[in-house]
């Protein structure tokens, strides 16, 4: 489990096989490389991956062929480019974002970015899949970067958020161009939610007589699900 607050940039190649090569490349890299050791779980632009094996300024760990379909890693295997690193979350350590799993939804495209005077205006695409967890000042995680969604346009399955200079500067995001994809995991709290109001009135009825059984967005919304 993660966070979504980026500790570092890294640049990942592919090696033979299904072998990655990240290497850390910022002066923070030493919250990622302090005490990493194999079997280590590292989220790399929002995907969990487990380190294989430790190098002096990285580490290696493999891409499934699951992972290769569901994210970026699978659109541009040749490329060595940036991304963001995370180790994961620690018992007592600070939760600065959200809840992120490591396990990519599916992948989204930069529509716009546009500097504003106290950030930057950043619009991606969502696929249907991913869109119905997207709700305005919701969370949701771009290349493991936790974020607010300032807008959401359902028919356009397009959503907007205002990434702080902070944020864009110790990013990938600075590197990101129109078109490019990235990599969209949708809150966990939506998706149980959505569990919960498809399958959780029989589920309930089996199990218990004591727990409401007509849960309805009206109910959550009432016992503090926004």
């Amino acid at each position: 489990m993660f966070t979504g607050i980026i500790q570092a940039l890294g640049m990942i190649k592919p090696l033979e096989g299904d072998f990655w090569q990240i290497t850390c490349v910022t002066q923070s890299s030493n919250v990622i490389m302090q005490d990493l050791a194999m079997g280590d779980s590292i989220a790399v632009d929002g995907i969990c991956l487990t380190v294989e094996k430790v190098l002096k300024d990285g580490f290696i760990a493999t891409a499934s062929p699951e992972t290769l379909r569901r994210t970026t890693l699978g659109q541009e295997q040749t490329q060595q480019r940036y991304v963001n690193l995370e180790a994961s979350l620690r018992v007592g350590s600070k939760v600065g974002g959200h809840f992120v799993m490591g396990h990519v939804d599916g992948i989204g495209q930069l529509m716009s970015a546009q500097a504003t005077a106290t950030s930057w205006e950043m619009t991606f695409t969502a696929p249907k899949a991913i869109a119905h967890y997207i709700v305005p000042k919701g969370s949701i995680a771009i290349n493991g970067i936790s974020l607010t969604v300032a807008d959401y346009e359902p028919e356009l399955s397009q959503f907007k958020v205002s990434v702080i200079p902070l944020t864009y500067a110790e990013t990938n995001l600075q590197s990101l161009s129109s078109g490019g994809w990235v990599n969209l995991e949708g809150d966990i709290l939506g998706k149980y939610v959505e569990k919960f109001l498809l399958f959780g009135k029989q589920d309930l009825k089996q199990s218990t007589d004591t727990i409401p059984s007509d849960i309805s967005p009206a109910f959550l919304v009432e016992h503090g699900y926004l």
